[in-house]
């Protein structure tokens, strides 16, 4: 993951800076940076979306194609994660370097989303057991500026929110062969249920308290962070500690505490903006991928 040097005189002024609830660019310690969000900014994707929070930069495009239902769940679709790293986000992913992150980032999506609840997969099912539709969700990290989890599920929320799926129609002949027709009408479509979408919050602990969308200096300054999904009514569904330091129950409960409250705050801020954009309709303006 992408990081920096810190001085140990940078370091305490973080530190002690975060113990009065007054961070370096002026927030305080549940304030999230302004974010951008843009959907549909990738063209040939079923849904896409960018997202940009402080210097984080992300972009997710999402594919839907056809596939078979898993045995398991034969009346279900399903999702698939990649994560590129891009070299040009941070020196540390040239060669290599970047893989490792981009699976942990990956597993941590599976793991976000492997609740039922959070998306109806039975939506996504064409023929039991024979067809649905598979999601490729790609993201891409074009910039690290800390806080990637939280960046990341936003931009994954933002684009199955824009993702448009074409209806299908299941034909049957008189012999019992079944065709699969798909409508060409790009307004005949299917739209997913997000509301029950979770989205990451990073509760890094700095001192003797936490706080939400570590810059990367206060990541540097942070020893053990709590990632939590969260859902729009405030149900944790996922929690993950990550960093080398030790958190105790106490503060573990706090951190909980806390990302629920942050969480159902986020999820309103994002509806809202995606509500505004979707609004706007053909009427908006848009930047795009090399905006």
């Amino acid at each position: 993951m992408a990081s920096v040097v810190l001085s140990e005189a940078e370091k305490f002024y973080i530190v002690h800076g975060v113990q009065e609830d007054l961070r370096v660019d002026g927030r305080g310690c549940e304030d999230y940076r302004c974010a951008e969000v843009e959907t549909d900014a990738v063209s040939n994707t079923s849904g896409s979306a960018r997202v940009k929070l402080g210097h984080t930069d992300i972009l997710v495009g999402i594919k839907a194609e056809m596939g078979t239902p898993k045995l398991e769940k034969p009346d279900e679709g399903y999702l698939e994660f990649f994560v590129d790293c891009s070299a040009n986000a941070t020196p540390e992913f040239e060669g290599r370097g970047g893989e490792e992150l981009g699976t942990e980032i990956a597993n941590t999506l599976y793991r976000v989303f492997s609740s039922e609840s959070s998306l109806d997969l039975k939506s996504l099912c064409i023929n039991p057991k024979e067809h649905c539709w598979v999601l490729n969700v790609d993201v891409l990290l074009l910039e690290c500026g800390g806080n990637l989890f939280d960046a990341i599920s936003i931009a994954v929320k933002a684009a199955l929110f824009n993702t448009r799926i074409p209806k299908v129609h299941v034909l049957e002949d008189e012999e019992g062969s079944k065709e699969i027709e798909l409508s060409d009408d790009p307004y005949d479509c299917i739209r997913l249920n997000v509301d029950d979408v979770p989205c990451i919050v990073t509760l890094s602990k700095i001192g003797y308290r936490h706080v939400v969308d570590a810059t990367l200096q206060e990541e540097a300054c942070s020893l053990a962070s709590l990632l939590i999904s969260v859902t729009s009514k405030g149900a944790l569904t996922s929690m993950k500690k990550v960093g080398k330091g030790s958190l105790d129950p106490e503060s573990i409960f706090e951190m909980m505490e806390t990302g629920k409250r942050v969480g159902k705050s986020l999820h309103i801020a994002l509806q809202k903006v995606l509500d505004e954009e979707e609004n706007l309709g053909t009427s908006r303006q848009k930047v795009g991928f090399l905006g």
